[in-house]
């Protein structure tokens, strides 16, 4: 199933009670105009948390309505933070969104072992795009924004909280390119062999809910034509819904490039807590993080 443009989790986000999103530190970056618009569009209701002058100062600047938003005075950032992962712990709010602080402060809070939102599984970092040039179709890539150099088991569990993604978004099969520099498996080259040993796990039931191959380069993993040409064959190549990058740095590079030189627009989210967590960067347009918390939002309900 080959998802075609990003609009619709905010029809999927709808459906239902709104989800409450507590949104730690919300100071500019357009995520305050995200926010207060998915509230108007009934995909979220909002608490910001924060210093309460500062947001409504900043929302006047911005013209964001904030009626119907709460908010939760704390001018401390790492103080806003806790509150906000609290609220998220103990059921007040249904998923997370990291405002203008930094990461290692909100995962610190996340991670936390009395109140955080740790359930023992490994956090990572799924974003999908939306690619002009491919006829607006939807690729997904993980892990360009959590997992530095992950092993075979991490990647192993980056698909695993992937699909569960996928599926809450309704691909029931989602097929995953497990990526290399090359599609042969090369004993010298460490991302073609964890490829491989992926796709012979999804095989054999180790890894479900999905078609796992690999190793597979970036053009036949997304192009049939490439595909056909390197006479691949395969159920994946030139299909893909996902990308599995070996690196966080070929996941960051890729997906900065889909998004700032194609055009294209995206949604992201942290997955492996106990409930999503929206992380988008702070150059992200206003609709890449509104489209960010219409999946978070989408993920939480279920």
């Amino acid at each position: 199933m080959t998802m075609q443009k990003l609009d619709f989790l905010l029809e999927e986000s709808r459906k239902g009670r709104p989800m409450t999103l507590a949104l730690a530190c919300p100071y500019g970056d357009d995520a305050l105009a995200a926010v207060t618009r998915a509230g108007r569009e009934g995909v979220v209701k909002a608490v910001l948390v924060g210093d309460a002058a500062r947001i409504r100062t900043l929302a006047g600047q911005d013209g964001c309505d904030l009626s119907g938003v709460t908010i939760v005075d704390e001018k401390d950032d790492e103080k806003a933070v806790e509150r906000s992962v609290r609220m998220v712990s103990s059921g007040e709010a249904d998923l997370l969104m990291k405002g203008l602080v930094k990461t290692s402060t909100l995962l610190k809070a996340v991670l936390d072992k009395e109140w955080g939102l740790r359930t023992g599984s490994l956090l990572s970092h799924l974003f999908l795009f939306e690619i002009p040039a491919m006829n607006r179709r939807v690729i997904g890539i993980s892990d360009g924004g959590m997992n530095t150099y992950p092993d075979l088991n991490a990647k192993a569990k980056i698909i695993e909280n992937a699909v569960a993604c996928y599926h809450k978004i309704g691909v029931p099969q989602p097929r995953i390119a497990a990526l290399a520099a090359v599609e042969a498996v090369n004993p010298d080259m460490q991302a073609t062999l964890d490829a491989a040993a992926l796709a012979k796990m999804n095989e054999r039931g180790q890894i479900r809910g999905c078609i796992v191959d690999g190793p597979l380069a970036l053009d036949n993993a997304v192009s049939e034509e490439s595909a056909k040409i390197k006479g691949i064959s395969s159920p994946v190549a030139g299909e893909a819904d996902m990308l599995l990058v070996p690196d966080i740095e070929s996941g960051n590079f890729v997906g900065k490039v889909l998004l700032y030189m194609t055009g294209g627009k995206g949604a992201g989210v942290i997955l492996g807590a106990r409930k999503p967590i929206v992380l988008t960067s702070r150059f992200d347009s206003m609709e890449t993080k509104l489209l960010s918390i219409a999946l978070g939002a989408v993920v939480a309900r279920s």
